[in-house]
């Protein structure tokens, strides 16, 4: 065996127990760290490195390019304002290529070979899940950005994006007593987030007399969707509850639209089409569903002036999104907790995480401390013929997150 295939061997076997671990619940964000590593991110002169790791290649580049873009803008205007501890940001970009696996290896080179303070990343749960066990046991700090599942809440990740009690159960809270659905049909990639989140979406469907009409599901790097549709059209849901990632949306929405299906037929609700994604699926999505946090159509001060910096930065013909705000936002969100600890240690930041806001283009969030996530409030968008997606539905104000679903007596994380 020669060094680099025991090196990836070993990243693989980090892979499988933090994998294990997912499968057996969530640690608490106030869990110490299984190992306490000697850290190497140097201070000592004008700069400090930070690591993005996204797919820039692969199935989830779709989604994911767009998350780096707004890291980067992130970063250009914190180093433009003078940085952070009046350090400048200096960037090491990776490419997860859409392999939990290779986030892993890639996770532990920034952190061990590049010496970055953190890393700001991810989109499947699958590559979280993989990167998670490395940064605890280095002792590192990952930001991820995208909605998940919950169930979760690690002492080295920051998670900027949703919980479902901040999107999905809302969305059903929705679809219940807005739409008056009596029954769903589920579709789904094939890996952690989907699978969780449709055990929370069945659960949720038996205590509120909701018919789940079926289930399917397609890896990641696969679009057969012919048998699905068939199965939606055969049974007739009220709503389809989408949760498919990366381009297999585009197979998806492809295949429904060729049988004739739409918003007017049969509805769909999806948790991970954003404005980047319905902008590259060549149909008519107008009148289907999302749930977000953030739409590039808020209206307010802080998000014209992020949506007019990254058209300026990228390009006026690209869009704004909830996962690359989630993103943005937690580069910030790590520039406050750094310096109201006025420390780059890791355990410094996270004794001072809780508590630190940031006025995002979302609204202001606040770190809680506890779980280590933010207050978010949900946004029902419905897509318009220009592919951007409007409000029709928003939660009173930010909800609290709750990842473990505590404060719902109809879950049962042992049930089916």
């Amino acid at each position: 065996m020669n060094l680099n295939t025991r090196r990836l061997a070993a990243v693989a076997s980090v892979v499988v127990v933090g994998l294990s671990a997912s499968a057996c619940g969530g640690a608490k964000a106030g869990d110490s760290a299984s190992a306490s590593a000697e850290s190497c991110v140097d201070t000592s002169g004008d700069t400090v490195k930070i690591g993005f790791l996204n797919s820039l290649s692969g199935a989830m580049s779709i989604s994911e390019k767009t998350v780096s873009d707004s890291l980067g803008l992130a970063a250009e205007q914190i180093n433009a304002e003078g940085g952070v501890l009046g350090k400048q940001l200096e960037i090491v970009q990776e490419d997860g290529a859409s392999e939990p696996t290779i986030f892993a290896e890639k996770a532990e080179k920034l952190i061990q070979s590049d010496c970055v303070a953190a890393i700001f990343g991810g989109w499947t749960s699958s590559s979280r899940v993989a990167m998670r066990p490395v940064v605890k046991s280095l002792n590192s700090l990952l930001f991820y950005p995208v909605q998940y599942e919950g169930l979760e809440a690690d002492r080295n990740i920051f998670y900027t994006g949703a919980t479902t009690n901040q999107q999905i159960i809302p969305a059903l809270d929705f679809l219940k007593n807005e739409k008056k659905i009596d029954s769903i049909f589920l579709a789904g990639s094939d890996y952690v987030f989907p699978r969780t989140a449709n055990k929370i979406i069945k659960q949720y469907a038996a205590a509120h007399d909701i018919e789940v009409l079926g289930e399917e599901y397609q890896t990641l790097d696969k679009g057969e969707w012919g048998t699905a549709v068939d199965k939606i059209v055969e049974t007739q849901p009220d709503v389809v509850f989408n949760t498919i990632n990366g381009d297999s949306n585009v197979a998806f929405l492809e295949e429904y639209d060729a049988k004739g299906l739409s918003a007017k037929t049969i509805p769909i609700v999806s948790v991970s089409i954003a404005e980047e994604e319905a902008a590259a699926i060549d149909v008519d999505l107008t009148g289907q569903m999302t749930s977000w946090n953030y739409y590039q159509t808020v209206e307010s001060p802080d998000n014209a002036a992020f949506v007019k910096a990254f058209k300026a930065k990228y390009g006026d013909e690209r869009v704004t999104s909830d996962p690359m705000e989630a993103a943005y936002t937690s580069l910030w969100l790590w520039k406050g907790m750094v310096e109201k600890a006025d420390s780059f240690d890791v355990d410094d930041v996270i004794e001072a995480a809780d508590g630190v806001t940031f006025d995002s283009p979302e609204g202001t969030v606040v770190v809680n401390g506890d779980n280590h996530h933010i207050a978010k409030t949900t946004l029902i968008g419905e897509v318009q013929p220009n592919k951007l997606i409007k409000t029709i539905w928003s939660s009173d104000g930010p909800i609290e997150p709750d990842p473990f679903l505590e404060g719902y007596d109809w879950w049962d994380p042992n049930g089916a």
